[in-house]
């Protein structure tokens, strides 16, 4: 009931309201958990250490994001699975996935702790430490590390946290973390005189206080409870988490790439500049802190709007999906203008706030740098949202081609490429050259943002007018007796021996109408449940099942499959029912196979395929249905061992189905 009534919300409440609602907790979440950056710089900035503090500690961010990439991945995706899990009224598998979440982040934060602590020059100066940096990047560096693991279970156990529906704690545990850092940074600093170590100590206090709040939480939580046996990995639940978590670690990654590839050129061309290597670094470690908070707040806009874009889109009402995405991108476009007039007009002020010092070479580069590198700020807005957007509706090729060809396939051999041209033009120029390398980015992430959005409305208008009419369908009474569960190969005439041996023991068949089931059950659209194989992508396809939309849909479709088998005995033909009733003591599970010719010439005789159109959609059907199997239950599609019988069809649909019958008649 309380699903269906958020359902109804997300389906009828004024959208604006929606957007609000959900919106603004997200943006307050996000800009909180950016304080812990950004306030280590401010104080640092304006102590003696100036910008060679700020340097240092730029250096170190990129690695932390790493750990931030690992942790997010396994909480995103522990928080995605607890969802499903709480769709399904599953209470048995959700604390295995989270156990084994928190056991797995806390190996590879001891993992990465003792690789860092080995190698940590080397590694700080891989990402741009020079003589004057390293020392103080070191003694920062030294003291985060061994606190690494608390970071990491705090960014993980934060996400699990909002998903068993508490996200006042997360937000509580985040807060109470960057408020004593706010505090501490100025008197361990300023007070003591403990310099960067002071930075250092702020914020892992900051870190461990928001981890012992996480840490309580799980002993009291909602919808699961822990268990000593949840914290022994299993691996196979744990797996499905992990593409549900990937996009996030996609994401993180990106952000660390782009700046190691960034500060490598800022510290080879800023030395052969007036600037030298510290500044220039120093000011880009400013530049990021400050677009993270833009950032921040257009992604926090957009996440705000994917329940709302989810639901709309699986339940067909593609006007309300357009009238979102034109309230998310006027929001982003409001943020990116008067971001770009702060930047542009007065760069100075946000400067000044982490610490202006004397250094006129570094006053004259962080203005340029301001203005230049963030002219098109305004289109990295647009982007960022777009991508998010794309993974909301389901289309995550088009939401990693967005987010990356901005990121990794333009930036990256632009920032290479552009200094390369200016220096060999004008010695020392080479550092300014690479703030262009931004702005001819996000021109052209910008131009295929806009076109992947284009594309996918249009296609979307096309594909409206074939849908067609709603299938019928109710649960038909039956009599209490066996379940026969029936996966099939493409082309292998399962549904029909599905009918058949349904006719011969007189209970009702289902195929297509668990679909129309599931969709009057949840509101959802039911040509949008019967095609989730049907619109998989080739690439991608973990992402596109471990979307928000299409786990609604999978999600409802079990539900009603459960249903449907609480009602008695029957015949249910795919959907990966012998899995969904894995628990069902009295359910037959049967593979159908044949040989690929045979199945080719079956498709070409029932759809009109020609003999490679018969082979390629054979493949595609296949490889679809093996995915989706392999999401919801981790296990192989048609491995033998998986099913009480294996039966090749090309021995003929009757004869098949009385193999079945027999196998029945036998078990009763």
């Amino acid at each position: 009931m309380e699903q269906t009534n958020q359902n109804h919300i997300l389906g009828e409440e004024k959208i604006s309201k929606l957007l609000v609602k959900f919106s603004i907790p997200c943006i307050l979440s996000l800009l909180i958990s950016a304080l812990y950056n950004i306030v280590d710089q401010i104080f640092v900035g304006n102590s003696e250490l100036g910008y060679l503090g700020n340097a240092a500690t730029g250096i170190v961010f990129p690695i932390l994001i790493i750990a931030q990439a690992f942790a997010w991945c396994i909480g995103d995706g522990c928080a995605a699975y607890l969802s499903i899990c709480q769709g399904k009224k599953d209470t048995q598998n959700a604390h295995r996935c989270i156990g084994t979440g928190i056991t797995v982040t806390l190996i590879l934060s001891v993992i990465m702790l003792v690789l860092c602590a080995m190698w940590r020059e080397p590694l700080l100066r891989l990402f741009g430490a020079s003589d004057q940096t390293v020392g103080m990047a070191v003694d920062y560096f030294i003291i985060v590390l061994c606190f690494l693991p608390a970071f990491m279970l705090m960014n993980m156990m934060n996400a699990v946290i909002r998903a068993d529906g508490s996200p006042a704690v997360s937000m509580a545990s985040m807060s109470l973390g960057a408020i004593l850092n706010i505090i501490l940074d100025p008197v361990f600093i300023f007070v003591f005189k403990w310099g960067i170590a002071g930075a250092a100590w702020a914020t892992v206090i900051g870190q461990t206080v928001s981890f012992i709040v996480s840490t309580l939480y799980f002993f009291k939580t909602k919808s699961f409870h822990l268990k000593k046996a949840s914290f022994v990995p299993q691996f196979k639940i744990f797996n499905n988490a992990l593409k549900l978590g990937a996009s996030s670690f996609i994401t993180q990654m990106s952000i660390v790439v782009i700046s190691l590839v960034c500060n490598i050129m800022l510290a080879k061309y800023g030395s052969l500049s007036i600037y030298g290597q510290d500044i220039p670094i120093s000011v880009i470690s400013i530049e990021t802190k400050v677009f993270t908070i833009v950032i921040n707040i257009v992604v926090g806009i957009v996440l705000g709007g994917q329940p709302i874009l989810g639901y709309n889109i699986g339940a067909g009402k593609m006007n309300r999906v357009r009238d979102t995405y034109r309230m998310i991108l006027t929001a982003t476009l409001a943020v990116g203008i008067v971001s770009t007039l702060v930047f542009e007009i007065c760069p100075q002020v946000i400067i000044n706030i982490f610490g202006s010092g004397n250094n006129a070479l570094y006053t004259e580069y962080a203005q340029r740098t301001f203005r230049i590198f963030l002219s098109l700020v305004i289109f990295t807005c647009v982007i960022k949202m777009s991508s998010i957007f794309f993974q909301a509706v389901g289309k995550p090729v088009m939401a990693v081609v967005a987010s990356l060809t901005r990121d990794i396939v333009c930036f990256v051999p632009l920032v290479i490429l552009i200094p390369y041209v200016c220096e060999i033009n004008q010695a020392g120029s080479g550092i300014n050259g690479i703030l262009f390398a931004a702005p001819a980015a996000d021109l052209i992430g910008m131009i295929v943002a806009v076109s992947l959005t284009m594309h996918y409305f249009r296609t979307w208008e096309a594909g409206e007018s074939n849908i067609p009419l709603p299938v019928s369908a109710g649960i038909r009474p039956s009599r209490k007796g066996v379940i026969v569960t029936i996966a099939r190969e493409h082309g292998s005439c399962g549904k029909r021996i599905g009918q058949l041996v349904a006719e011969q023991i007189g209970v009702a068949c289902y195929y297509k109408e668990m679909t129309a089931l599931a969709a009057q059950e949840s509101g959802l659209a039911q040509r949008f449940i019967s095609d989730i194989n049907e619109n998989s992508p080739e690439l991608l396809r973990s992402l596109y099942l471990s979307t928000n939309v299409v786990q609604q849909a999978i999600t409802a479709q079990e539900q009603i499959i459960r249903k449907i088998a609480d009602n008695g005995s029957c015949v249910i033909v795919g959907r990966a029912a012998d899995y969904v009733l894995n628990e069902y003591t009295d359910v037959i599970r049967v593979f159908i196979y044949a040989p690929r010719e045979y199945r080719i010439k079956r498709v070409m005789e029932m759809y009109g395929d020609t003999m490679d159109e018969g082979r390629k959609n054979i493949a595609r059907s296949d490889a679809a249905r093996a995915a989706y199997y392999r999401n919801i239950s981790g296990r192989t599609w048609g491995e033998p061992h998986g099913y009480h019988l294996c039966i090749d069809s090309s021995c003929g649909v009757d004869a098949a189905a009385n193999i079945i019958c027999d196998y029945i008649n036998q078990k009763i």
